[in-house]
C-alpha cells in the first residue's frame, strides 16, 4: 500500500520565508521547510495497481503554468482546539481549475476525493495542546505575512511515509504545466 497525495512544491525562497515563522507557540510541531507544499488532493492509502492508474490519469492533465502568492495565516480547529497552523495561498483561478482537474482525474482512476471544500494553504505546524491565546497572538503578530508572487510550472504525485518524527515526502512523478509561450 502507498499513502499518496498530489501537490505543488514551493520555491526555496518561499519555504525559507515560511520557516522564519517557526517560533512562539508552545506545543507546535513545525513542518520542516523541505516538507512544505500546497496539497491539491489527498489520496490516502491505495495499492500499487491503483497508483499506476492514478499516474496515467494525472499524466493526461493539461493546464497552464501560473503565478500565485501566500497572504495571511490561519488555523484549523476541531472540538474547540487549534489543530494546525497554516499560511493561506491565493485562490488564483488557474490553481482552482488545476485542483478540479486533479480531482476529476483521480475519480477516473477510481479514487474517491475528499468532500470538503478546497482551501489552498501551506501547513506550517501541527498543534497539540497549544494554548488558544498563544495561537491567536501568533496570528495577530503575523497577520500581514506575505510571500510571492511565485511561479508554478508543475504538480507532483507524492508518497507520504509516516514515522515517529512526522511524515517524510517523496516525489514519485512530476507533471509539467504548459507555459504561456507554448
Amino acid at each position: 500500500m502507498l499513502r499518496l497525495f498530489v501537490g505543488i512544491a514551493l520555491p526555496r525562497e518561499v519555504r525559507q520565508a515560511l520557516e522564519g515563522l517557526h517560533a512562539g507557540i508552545q506545543g507546535a510541531r513545525w513542518v520542516p521547510a523541505e516538507n512544505m507544499h500546497i496539497t491539491l488532493v489527498f489520496i490516502g492509502e491505495i495499492d500499487e495497481g491503483v497508483a499506476e492508474d492514478v499516474h496515467e490519469t494525472l499524466s493526461a492533465i493539461r493546464a497552464p503554468a501560473f503565478e500565485t502568492r501566500i497572504s495571511g495565516l490561519g488555523h484549523f480547529a476541531s472540538k474547540g482546539k487549534a489543530r494546525a497552523l497554516w499560511a493561506a495561498v491565493e485562490r488564483a483561478e488557474p490553481l482552482m481549475r488545476l485542483q478540479e482537474k486533479v480531482g476529476t482525474a483521480l475519480a477516473q482512476a477510481g479514487v474517491e476525493a475528499e468532500h470538503r471544500k478546497y482551501r489552498p494553504h501551506v501547513t506550517l505546524a501541527r498543534l497539540r495542546d497549544a494554548p488558544l491565546h498563544r495561537v491567536g497572538g501568533f496570528l495577530e503578530a503575523h497577520n500581514a505575512f506575505a510571500a510571492g508572487p511565485f511561479g508554478i510550472d508543475r504538480f507532483i504525485l507524492f508518497r507520504s511515509r509516516l514515522g515517529g518524527e512526522g511524515a517524510t515526502y517523496e516525489a514519485l512523478a512530476e507533471y509539467p504545466l504548459q507555459s504561456s509561450s507554448a
